[in-house]
């Protein structure tokens, strides 16, 4: 077997795009509520994390879950993403350049308690695993904390506990 080379098989969900059949315009049929053919419910997840590899790993094993997943670089980025969308899950890393994973998930609880965002789970992911650095992130609002490197059948176990991810 070559180990260098994984191939990974992702399902894939037809979505009826709602384009009108014969044309576009008023005089063009219209398609019926019948007619549409939903997708399943995929749950939003926003990455913040600042290590390129740690993203591109972070962000393939969620696609492979079947979630979609956005990025952010730090808690400054993660703050506007959550205001532009609000996530059904944050994968947050503790330490990054600008605002670390402890003040954002600070912010991010303060936003939610004053009804500006709803409220969503916050997972803290972070090489860090002593009792201190876990206390830590829980004092700061987070509901689990994860330790890297990140195991794939680990973190769908942890992201199972807050979230439906599609059947595969």
């Amino acid at each position: 077997m070559d180990k260098t080379r994984l191939l990974f098989e992702v399902p894939t969900y037809p979505i009826w795009l709602g384009a009108a059949a014969g044309g576009v315009g008023e005089d063009a049929p219209q398609p019926g509520v019948d007619d549409v053919i939903a997708a399943p419910s995929q749950p939003q997840v926003l990455l913040v994390e600042d290590n390129h590899i740690n993203q591109v790993v972070a962000m393939e094993f969620l696609s492979l879950m079947g979630v979609q997943a956005r990025l952010a670089k730090n808690g400054i980025e993660a703050l506007a993403a959550c205001a532009d969308a609000a996530p059904d899950l944050v994968l947050m890393d503790i330490q990054m350049p600008g605002m670390d994973g402890l003040e954002c998930a600070r912010r991010i609880r303060a936003q939610q308690r004053d009804g500006q965002l709803p409220d969503f789970p916050i997972l803290a992911l972070t090489a860090h695993a002593l009792d201190a650095d876990v206390a830590a992130s829980m004092e700061a609002g987070m509901d689990e904390h994860l330790t890297k490197p990140l195991d794939f059948v680990a973190l769908r176990t942890r992201l199972q506990r807050w979230l439906k991810l599609p059947e595969h």
